[in-house]
């Protein structure tokens, strides 16, 4: 990144300028190192160790280089307490750093905030690439995981025979569990092929199924020395592999695409026999406590089998006692039966005699209005006779004065009733057609006529 700097004032023009500020040193170190944090972001520096001091706060003093320049370095306690792994002179690094100016001195530095081996970033990338890969494919997820076996007689371990961490594995074993049988699958932890050999290890014990638990182990060390653990290939043999895993690479801090793929991850390779076993004085402890616990189970089941015993002999009886009891125990029943048929049939009697009393007292006495129906059917009988009597007499005269008014009577005298075609009654000289039929009713029988002329009335 460049700066650009505005032109220096020349000297004419300063004299001609006598009221402009006059910086002291202070004042000039802090605007120049405020200038710089400011136009230079935070950014990564590569370069080589040198001169590299701990100072006994836990700040971390050193010089970057390169074949052409150097410049100062420091890295404050916070920052330099979260790096695991202490620089040396030579190293080649990489640094994330700030660009300030130190006020005192007016010495240029780099504020380091991380530091990391040189590569390191372009290799996490791809540790990051491959974990989310496979991550993608269901590698690492819980499902997939085998159950590490409780007790392990068997023990196979994958690393190599000249590692320091065989020997603490191997240590760890003796004393923790010397009963175990040990099977070494040999193969390099680091350099070129060595995740191919450690992924044919991983598959030969696979195929082999001879132990109870695989431990994949390897020493500490940078992200380089542990990268074959981080390779496509050892994962993929380690998520075949039949036998439940136990990863143990580096240290604490370090994880590797291998400790997500094994069943179980363990901190550290001794970590990792640790679970693979349990402490044979553990195993003896928790033997003996089972064994009491064992023995004062089978004594209390004992103890009761034998009350249980006791108590079915004294209930135990001969087949004809059992059946004079039970004929007892009939007998019994039976007579409480008749007892109690024979309460209820009293007690049923008792109720009716109680109820027939009460209906008795309830029933009205009907004699007044028997008596009182006698006379009114007497009185009615009577009436009806008086207004039948009446009837027929009102019946008779309305009868007579019916047969006066008959038309038949009427005919009889001499009348007679004229219809035309249509059946109307004539009743004027008008209404009578001529030339036409006319109906005549006689007082017997009826006749056609046809009128040859009507005269009017005169009146």
């Amino acid at each position: 990144m460049k700066i650009q700097n505005t032109p220096r004032p020349s000297s004419t023009l300063l004299a001609k300028e006598p009221s402009s500020p006059v910086l002291t040193v202070s004042e000039l170190n802090n605007t120049v190192a405020e200038l710089l944090e400011c136009s230079i972001p935070l950014l990564w520096i590569s370069g080589e160790i040198s001169n590299f001091t701990k100072a006994a706060s836990g700040h971390w003093y050193f010089t970057l280089k390169d074949d052409m320049a150097q410049v100062r370095a420091v890295m404050f306690r916070g920052r330099a307490q979260s790096v695991d792994f202490l620089p040396k002179e030579g190293d080649k690094v990489e640094v994330r750093a700030t660009v300030s100016l130190y006020t005192a001195r007016g010495d240029f530095q780099l504020n380091v905030e991380a530091i990391r081996h040189a590569g390191a970033g372009n290799l996490y990338e791809a540790f990051l690439r491959l974990k989310s890969k496979l991550e993608k494919e269901g590698l690492f997820d819980n499902s997939r995981k085998l159950v590490i076996p409780f007790f392990a007689r068997n023990i196979g371990i994958v690393t190599s025979p000249k590692a320091a961490a065989l020997r603490d594995i191997l240590t760890t074993l003796a004393r923790r569990a010397p009963y175990a049988n040990l099977i070494l699958y040999p193969a390099p932890v680091q350099g070129e092929d060595a995740a191919e050999k450690i992924a044919q290890a991983i598959t030969v014990a696979s195929s082999r199924a001879e132990c109870d638990v695989l431990l994949i182990c390897r020493g500490g060390g940078s992200i380089e020395d542990l990268w074959s653990f981080n390779e496509e290939i050892v994962a993929r043999a380690i998520a075949a592999c039949t036998i439940p895993t136990i990863s143990g690479i580096g240290h604490e801090t370090d994880f590797t695409i291998a400790d997500f793929v094994t069943d179980l991850r363990a901190p550290t390779p001794t970590g990792a026999a640790e679970m693979a076993t349990r402490a044979y004085g553990e195993w003896m402890n928790s033997l003996r406590t089972q064994a009491d616990r064992l023995q004062y189970v089978m004594k209390r089941l004992l103890h009761n089998s034998m009350q249980k015993t006791d108590g079915l002999a004294r209930r135990l009886i001969s087949p004809s006692a059992y059946i004079e009891r039970e004929r007892n125990k009939l007998h019994t029943v039976a007579t409480r039966l008749v007892h109690i048929s024979n309460n209820l049939l009293v007690t049923s009697r008792y109720e009716i005699a109680h109820w027939n009393i009460r209906l008795k007292s309830q029933l009205p006495d009907i004699k007044p209005l028997q008596s009182r129906l006698v006379n009114a059917k007497q009185q009615l009988s009577k009436a009806m006779t008086v207004r039948l009597a009446h009837h027929h007499q009102t019946l008779s005269s309305l009868s007579s004065q019916l047969e006066l008014l008959s038309p038949e009577r009427t005919l009889e005298r001499g009348y007679a009733i004229l219809t035309d075609p249509q059946g109307h009654i004539i009743r004027t000289p008008e209404q009578l057609p001529v030339h036409k039929p006319v109906s005549i009713q006689l007082a017997s029988g009826n006749a056609k006529i046809s009128i040859e002329s009507v005269q009017p009335d005169l009146k």
